[in-house]
């Protein structure tokens, strides 16, 4: 793919107006670096359309003149999916509209612009719940998290982005719009176009709007925080906390100690969770439909797990804001490691059945890689998923620490292959891992996977770095 002329650009400004691009290297810059500063991008120019109309005119010119782009939401995704390398960024952010609201359907139609916050927002003033939740929410969009699957604290319950989205509306890359804005829970008519364009970190196309599947409020909600001495006590609490509720765990996090110590020492206003310092925290939320139910089955489940020697200390939130304090802790975990230096940064999953025994043999082969490194593992470990950092010995040579990434990563991603688990749970491959993947893809998925995208793009414009 060649370089981009100037009259390449002169014709994408055109599409879109003055007020539909920058060239501003002031006003770009905020935008080519994620959050962990792991990647800093560069780009001639920003296309920010307004209307999914602008947003099919610009690709349209894209496909013509064979200009690559790079889609990007909210800028908080993790693997540098969303930073160009001198490819066009277009920016979804301006579509901001919420197109309708059907109670009686369960479904919200917004924007790819509008944040994963507002979207929880406009449910809740309909009496409705949508269950997606994480720790960017506020600038997170839904177009970004529908492009990467998001998954949150809720999965347990209600599923990844998947399992939420009923319809979509993109602009494939020859500019074409796909009006897929469908409130159905069935649609058995072949394949289904939207589930491609989910998950595929804009290789596909820029989603511009989608209609979310909606959820009633529960009207009742137990917090509380256990203290366990390891996590394959955690795994057994969590099959009884299933058993006790019949499928109303909605949340079941797991913490290690010094997670929890990093978001005490970096994280203003938080305090320790219990009375106790146990070597693994794990937080629970119970919901239900029945007023009281969840408090009920907290304290059953609970007693039980005392006196099964299953948990050591526990503490339920009497309150909203206790309840809001123990999450605090919980979705500050990746912020609290930022103090402590850099580290090698984990997104996998296994079978829950197997989560402490890949901890156990994963912590084990990393200190014997590097004697001195701080494994900080927690996450959404009712679904499988865990964040497994490795941080810099204190006081270690963080350069030299970071230039074994690549080999810390292949120990730890060695065993998770092992236990039949992903390398990626929730934040895609991106920039990070694309490369990586071949070595756990079977040659069979890779070559459907470029079968499909060289279908679908031929010219290879949107997002070329990212995937196969």
């Amino acid at each position: 793919m060649t370089s981009p002329s100037a009259q390449d650009f002169e014709a994408l400004k055109a599409a879109l107006g003055s007020g539909g691009w920058t060239d501003d290297p002031d006003e770009i810059a905020p935008w080519l670096k994620e959050w962990r500063n792991r990647w800093s991008g560069h780009t001639p120019l920003m296309l920010t359309p307004c209307s999914t109309d602008e947003v099919a005119r610009a690709v349209a010119v894209c496909a013509e003149r064979r200009i690559a782009v790079v889609p990007q939401g909210g800028d908080t995704g993790l693997v540098g999916g969303q930073i160009p390398y001198g490819e066009v960024l277009l920016s979804t952010r301006k579509l901001r509209a919420v197109r309708d609201v059907t109670p009686f359907d369960d479904a919200l139609t917004v924007e790819a612009g509008v944040t994963l916050l507002e979207a929880q927002q406009q449910a809740a003033a309909v009496d409705r719940m949508f269950p997606l939740s994480l720790a960017a929410e506020g600038s997170a969009t839904i177009g970004g998290v529908i492009s990467t699957n998001a998954g949150g604290t809720a999965v347990l319950r209600y599923g990844v982005m998947r399992d939420l989205v009923l319809g979509i509306e993109a602009v494939m890359p020859d500019g074409e719009i796909f009006h897929g804005l469908k409130r159905l829970r069935k649609d058995n008519t072949g394949y289904d176009l939207k589930q491609l364009l989910i998950g595929a970190e804009g290789t596909l196309g820029v989603v511009t709007a989608a209609t979310l599947k909606l959820f009633p409020v529960m009207r009742s909600r137990a917090t509380a925080v256990v203290g366990l001495e390891t996590p394959h006590a955690a795994i057994e609490l969590l099959a009884r906390a299933k058993a006790e509720t019949g499928g109303g765990v909605e949340a079941f996090e797991l913490m290690k100690r010094i997670g929890v110590e990093f978001a005490l020492k970096h994280i203003p206003d938080t305090r320790e969770l219990l009375d106790s310092t146990p070597p693994w925290y794990v937080l629970i939320e119970l919901v239900s439909g029945e007023p009281g139910a969840a408090d009920a089955a907290m304290e059953r489940l609970l007693t039980d797990a005392f006196e099964a020697g299953l948990i050591i200390d526990a503490a339920i939130a009497q309150n909203d804001a206790q309840r809001a304090a123990f999450w605090k802790v919980r979705e500050e975990q990746s912020a609290a490691q930022k103090p402590e230096g850099g580290g090698w940064k984990h997104d996998v999953s296994v079978p829950v059945s197997r989560i402490a025994d890949f901890l156990d043999e994963a912590t084990a082969a990393v200190e014997r890689f590097h004697p001195g490194a701080r494994v900080g593992a927690f996450g959404h470990v009712g679904d499988g998923n865990l964040h497994y950092d490795v941080l810099c010995p204190p006081g270690g040579d963080l350069p030299a620490f970071l230039a074994r990434w690549a080999e810390g990563s292949q120990v730890v991603h060695d065993i998770v292959a092992k236990y039949d688990g992903s390398i990626s749970a929730e934040h895609g491959l991106g920039r990070l891992k694309t490369e990586e993947a071949r070595r756990y893809k079977s040659p069979l998925e890779i070559r459907t996977m470029q079968a499909v995208r060289a279908a679908i793009d031929p010219h290879r414009i949107m997002n070329p770095a990212v995937l196969f």
